[in-house]
Order: C-alpha cells, then structure tokens, then sequence
C-alpha cells in the first residue's frame, strides 16, 4: 500500500482500537509476529498482514446487512385487508456495523392503486364564514361522487372550531354568552364561541355529513386570528373518536379565512401552559383544555400529524395563500390551495390537492441514532440516480420509485448496545425498521487467558499481546514497575543518540511510562506520538472532522486533507433542480467552484447571462403567484424559489439596465416580467399582473377592413392614372406650343392669301316712287 500507511501509523494497542481506526484495517492474533519493539506492526492492511506471514489469524470484520421481512409489493389497495397491503419493501432489515465501514440497502416505494381513503373537514365557523357555511351543505354527496372515481373505499368526517372562549379571543361578558352577535346589525344573531367541536366521526354515510352540515350556524370571536391549530391537533391525535383506520390514506382538510393563532399566543389570555400533545375531548366531543393549554407550535403539529400519518390540506382564501404556504415548509406532509372566498370550489381543491399528494413519495427517518451516517439516492420514474434526495415527483398511481440507502457507524456505543430506527414515506402508514448491531470487539478477544504463562503468569493474553495486570510491564510482563538500569533502557531509545523515551517519559523495564499533558495524551513506544500536534483549520484541530495520531489528521468518512477540512460528501452541491452545481460548476470540498462566467450561488444557482434563465425565473412566478406549472407542488416550489423576491405591478419598467427582461406566451397571452440579482444573493423579479392579451377582432370588422382597403387602394390607382394622364396632357400642350412659337407666320399674313387683280365698280340710277337711288336697292 502506497503513501501514507493509516493503520501502522495509528496508535492501536489493542485489536479493538486497531478497527476503529480504518475500516480496511486490519490485527494480527499471531503469538509470533511483528518486532519486539513494537505493537502497531499487528494493525496493519489485510494484504499486507498477509505478505507478513499473518494469513489464518487476522480479525477483519466487515459490515453486513440481512432482509428480516421482504413481502412484495401490492397492486390495489382495496378489497383486501390492512394487512395485505404494502407499499414499502423491505419491511424489516438487520444491520451489523463496523464502525467508518459503510454498507447499503435498496428501498422501493409504490402507491398502490385504489387505496382507502379517510377524510375529515375541518371548518372555521367564524361570522365571516357564513356564505361558504351555505356553499357546503350538500357537499358531502358531491365530494363523495368525486372521491369515488379516485378509490372506492371512502369516508368523510367533520368537525368545526372557532376560536378559545376567552378574553381576549372572543366576546366573554355576560351580555355576550349566549349570542356574541348582540348588536351585530349585519349578523344579529350566532353560537356562542368554542374551541374545537368533533360532529361526524368518519363515516361512509355521506347523508350524514350534510344532515350535520346543515345543522350548523356561524359564531363571532373578537380577533381576527382563529384557533385552527388546536383544531387540527385535536383531530390528528384522536384517533379513536375520529375513526382514522389504519389501512386507509387521512386526509385533514382545513379550511379558513384568516390567520391562526400559534404557541404563545395563549399568553394574551392568560394561558403559559405549553400544550402536550394530547387528546382533550369531552363526552360531549368539544376540546376540553381550551381554555387551559396554549395553541400548538407548528413543531408540535408537524411531529402529530406524520406520528398518524396525516396529509393536512391548507384551503385558504388567496389572500393568506402565502402565509400557509410557508407553513407548509415547516410542517411536512402539508399541501396548501387557494379557496374561493364561498367555497365554491371546495371539491376541486381537494380532489387537486390529493392527486398532488398521491404524484409524490418523500422517505422520513424516525428516531435515527446519533452516531449512524445515513445517505439517500433516489432513483425515479425518468431512471436516473440522484445522490442525496429522498424524494421522487410527477409519480403517477402504481409507479414504482427506489432509493439506495448506505448506511455507516461513526464509533462504537457501549458494549451490547443495539438501536432500532424507522424509515417511512412521509403520509404512510408502511414503515421500514431498521435494527442495527454493532461489531466493535474482536473475535480473539473472546478466547482472553487470564494469569497467561505467555505473559509470565502477570497478565492475560488475547489477540497475541499480554495485558499486564497493575504493577507489571514489558511484552511479556516480565518486569515490574520502578525497575531500572541500563539493561532496561536499550529498548526505549527510538534511534541511536535520541533521548530516552523522546524526552516525553521515563523508560522502565524496557518501555517508556508516558507523561502526561494538559494538550492531550503523549503515546506510543518511545512516546514519539500524541493526539495535539496535528494541523488545525479556524483553530479547530482537524477542523473537528479527524482525530489527531502521531502528528497527523485521521479524517473521518466523508472528510479528506491535511487538517480535514474537505468534505467529500456532495449533497450540499446538488442544485434545486438535481444537477451537480447547477450545471455550472465542480464540487470541491463539498462547496460548488462555479466556472460558468456570470454563475454564483451556493450551488451555481444563479446566473443572469446563463441561456435558460428565463425558463427558471418562470417556473417560481407560476408556482409561487398562480400555485401552477412544473413545481406546483408546495415543498419543491419553496425549496426552488427560496431565494426569490417576487412583486407584481400594472406596468412593467424596463429602464433599469441591470435587468432582465423575460417573456412567455399564456393562453394566446404574453407574460412578461424583469428579475434582477441583488447583492444579498436573491433574485428581485418584477412581474406584470396580467398577461398582455390583444383581443381578437370581430368578423364584420375583417371585412369592413377589407372593403375599404379595397376602395383605397382603388381611389389611389385612379389617382396615380389621372396624375399620369394629366402630365401626358400637359406634355402635349408644351410640345405644341413650343411648335407654335416656331411658326413664321401670323394668322394675318397667310401665304395662300392673293389679293384681286383688278375692281370693277358699277354705277347706276333709278328712280323708285320718285326717289333717286345710286349704286344701293333698299
């Protein structure tokens, strides 16, 4: 074995320490083997024990892992018994560790097809939920219908909440006790206040839940907080009065109008009790601790609802959409929708929401010891691996998903110490138990020789060493403690005119006695070793990854380095999307070297001149705005869309020259919006309210267009014709004027003209009626 030998160079004593050092290191047993002068030469590598002559008596003990319980997978969920159906596979697996050896396991998911279903609707009964009240008093007939086309084994329950019956949460003065409406002009009359009411346990009679339904009127409490969440943990952990079956997926369908009160708002009235947890309802099914125990923290909520595997659905009014969706990250296994502020679009929330639920398997890990590693590979529908997820999307029901689960010790507990952990899809009630055995001693060490003759009678012999008992030394125990002399010192020089023992200890009976120090512990033959003097990173020796042996780091799994600070794992680099550092960038010590220019980000996430940007960008507008598109599901918008700033505006400003424009087309629309990457390292986008739409124009108006581009067209055509015509004209007219100028003649002197010859001028008279006439006849 090439560079740096982990196992001889470690300060193994013993063959128990010698395993804990490396998993591939391996003890010699052998009596005879390795020099007298040191014992770390029996820890060594398997080949190289080997080509030391130690093959038949090395103790190298491996990991291992066998399946308990293997029952394969179901098909359908209905028309078989609880126990018949599973949906995880393994059941039971056993886990023998070797402490840094790392050994896996395949698990595989399916969502059986018709399985039970179980839902319970929880209602807020506050005055502002009157005309939803009116909207769901046949609900139960509809949502059945419905439910029925997704599984036919289905029942429905409901219960209602308004808020703790004290001040200062609800109306408590005496005037106020039978009808907190008094003086209400809008609502005269209502219910007094209550916390909690249980109506209908699970039933798959739906004419009840409507004959319940109707039953009910409204209440008034004086904040606009309700106390939803003391409703919901009452539902969840009343099991038996709810009728949640163990066979059957629980839905909780929680709808409201505002805000909820959380832990330590109880503080306000008066309550500083925290609330345990427990189930608190009366004969007469009303939440009895009201008005002892504060609300529930979401912590607690979350921990009561995966105990019973309970999917609670969130149906809020769009204007607390955002509040609950952030819920959702806090509490897992929660989906959150929008609710029409008359609930009329209950049924189809719902029946969205639990196909959501059902597209989708996420692995939990309940009560995982400290010292177990455990790490997750998800292999889903598209066949691909990715290391470091526990969760598989865009399933549909009877699609198969696996994870690869590897599974490492990081030390070893106290002898005979076993633990047993859960692995669950996060809603199931199918579970995979883990039990997990350690293998931390040597199989020499079982055949240990107490007051051996190989040790002088002084000592127990086990895995080829002596163990002195008090008061005696050396290899064989054969000296005892404060002899001395120079026969007794040859042994504790490391090298010919090194000092006794490394100036660290004093050398008795051939073996130095270590001194001790503040820094830590001085080892090894010639006290040459300790556990201080080892490099440190930010002051931390082995940046707290490794131990410190002999001068140098021994980093733990997952750790490489000179003082261990690199990390090998690479979870931490695998982006929002699956992808190693985004795609643009190399996973160096567990952190993303972005080499795309313009790329930075914890994982290379953002990238303003990237291609594709827009794309990305697009994806949280439509999740987290209009709660659609590819990440519509709740937990991976708000783990994609973390960082996202998202604000909505009438008119989109473009000036700004940092920013980017984007647009996509929506239902023959376009939307466009503008993101920004601020320094802090979110992304700041700007998006249009509405999609700009140009409307469609009517027929009569195409043509009415038509026409008169037709006339128009015409009109210009003639007026191109008579523009053309009438400089042809005036051409013409020049042309023949210009010939006229020319002319050599007048009108008045034409050539053809010839005056006469000669005149003849006849005279003569007459007389008429005695007048004389010369040359003219009247």
């Amino acid at each position: 074995i090439e560079g740096l030998n982990l196992c001889t160079s470690g300060s193994a004593t013993s063959c128990e320490e010698c395993l804990l050092i490396h998993p591939k290191c391996a003890w010699c047993s052998k009596e005879e083997f390795g020099s007298t002068k040191s014992i770390t030469s029996r820890c060594d590598f398997l080949q190289n024990l080997i080509a030391n002559g130690c093959a038949g008596a090395i103790e190298n003990p491996s990991s291992s892992i066998s399946v308990v319980r293997n029952v394969p997978l179901s098909s359908k969920g209905s028309g078989q018994t609880h126990l018949d159906v599973t949906q995880i596979t393994p059941q039971k697996v056993a886990l023998n560790l070797r402490p840094g050896d790392q050994t896996s396991f395949r698990v595989q998911v399916r969502q059986v097809e018709d399985y039970p279903v179980d839902l319970y609707y929880l209602m807020d009964l506050s005055l502002s939920m009157n005309d939803d009240l009116d909207n769901i008093r046949n609900l139960g007939t509809k949502l059945a219908e419905e439910m029925r086309k997704l599984t036919s084994n289905f029942r429905l329950g409901f219960g209602s909440f308004v808020d703790k019956n004290i001040s200062p949460f609800s109306y408590t003065a005496p005037r106020y006790q039978n009808n907190p409406c008094i003086g209400y002009k809008l609502f005269p009359s209502c219910v007094p206040s209550f916390g909690f009411r249980h109506l209908l346990s699970l039933t798959d009679k739906v004419d009840r839940f409507n004959e319940e339904v109707q039953k009910q009127k409204v209440s008034r409490n004086r904040d606009a907080p309700e106390g939803g969440f003391d409703a919901i943990l009452q539902a969840a952990v009343c099991k038996e009065k709810i009728g949640w079956r163990k066979e059957a997926s629980h839905l909780l369908v929680f709808t409201t109008d505002d805000v909820p009160h959380i832990a330590l708002d109880g503080k306000l009235g008066g309550l500083v009790q925290p609330h345990d947890g427990q189930c608190h309802l009366n004969e007469a099914n009303e939440y009895s601790a009201s008005s002892q125990l504060d609300y529930p923290s979401l912590a607690l909520l979350g921990e009561k609802l995966a105990e019973n595997n309970i999917h609670l659905i969130f149906a809020v009014t769009k204007s607390h959409y955002i509040l609950y969706k952030n819920f959702t990250a806090l509490i897992p296994g929660t989906t959150v929708e929008i609710l029409h502020k008359d609930s009329k679009n209950i049924i189809e929330l719902i029946v969205k929401a639990y196909n959501s639920i059902r597209s989708k398997v996420e692995l939990t890990v309940w009560d995982s010891p400290e010292d177990i590693g455990l790490t997750f590979t998800a292999t889903c529908q598209d066949g691909l691996s990715y290391p470091g997820l526990r969760k598989c999307g865009d399933l549909k029901i009877g699609d198969t998903v696996s994870f690869e689960v590897a599974v490492e010790a990081r030390s070893c507990p106290a002898e005979d110490t076993s633990h047993t952990f859960t692995i669950k899809p996060a809603g199931f009630r199918d579970t995979l138990e883990v039990a997990v055995t350690y293998k931390c001693l040597c199989g020499c060490t079982g055949h240990a020789a107490p007051a051996s003759g190989k040790c002088s009678g002084n000592g127990t012999y086990a895995c080829g060493l002596c163990d002195c008992d008090p008061g005696y030394l050396g290899a064989r125990c054969e000296c005892e403690e404060g002899a001395s002399g120079d026969l007794h010192h040859a042994l504790c020089r490391e090298a010919e005119g090194k000092p006794l023992c490394s100036g660290r200890g004093e050398c008795s009976c051939n073996q130095c006695l270590c001194y001790e120090s503040e820094f830590g512990n001085i080892y090894g033959p010639f006290c040459e070793c300790d556990d201080f003097s080892c490099a440190r990173y930010k002051g931390v020796l082995c940046s707290g990854h490794g131990e410190c042996h002999c001068g140098e780091c021994k980093c733990h799994a997952g750790y490489i380095g000179d003082n261990c600070n690199c990390s090998t794992e690479m979870d931490s680099c695998v982006s929002s999307d699956g992808q190693m550092c985004s795609g643009r960038g190399a996973c160096i010590c567990g952190k993303c070297q972005c080499t795309e220019p313009g790329a930075f980000g914890e994982t290379c996430e953002k990238c303003p001149t990237c291609p594709g940007v827009c794309s990305t960008k697009r994806d949280c507008i439509e999740c987290k705005l209009f709660n659609s598109g590819r990440l519509a599901d709740n937990q991976t918008c708000q783990k994609h869309c973390k960082d996202e700033i998202i604000t909505t505006v009438d008119v989109l400003e473009t000036d700004d020259p940092n920013a980017i424009l984007c647009a996509y087309p929506v239902n023959n629309c376009v939307m466009k919006f503008t993101y920004l990457e601020l320094p802090s390292g979110k992304s700041n986008l700007t998006v249009l309210k509405e999609p700009a739409c140009s409307s469609a124009p009517s027929a009569v108006t195409i043509v009415l267009a038509v026409i008169g581009s037709v006339v128009l067209i015409g009109i210009i055509l003639l007026g191109l014709w008579k523009l053309l015509v009438t400089i042809h004209d005036r051409r013409e007219f020049d042309r023949f004027q210009s010939e006229r100028s020319r002319a050599r003649y007048e009108m008045a002197s034409n050539p053809l003209y010839r005056r006469p010859i000669s005149t003849h001028n006849v005279e003569f008279t007459f007389n008429k009626l005695n007048k004389s006439y010369n040359g003219t006849v009247d």
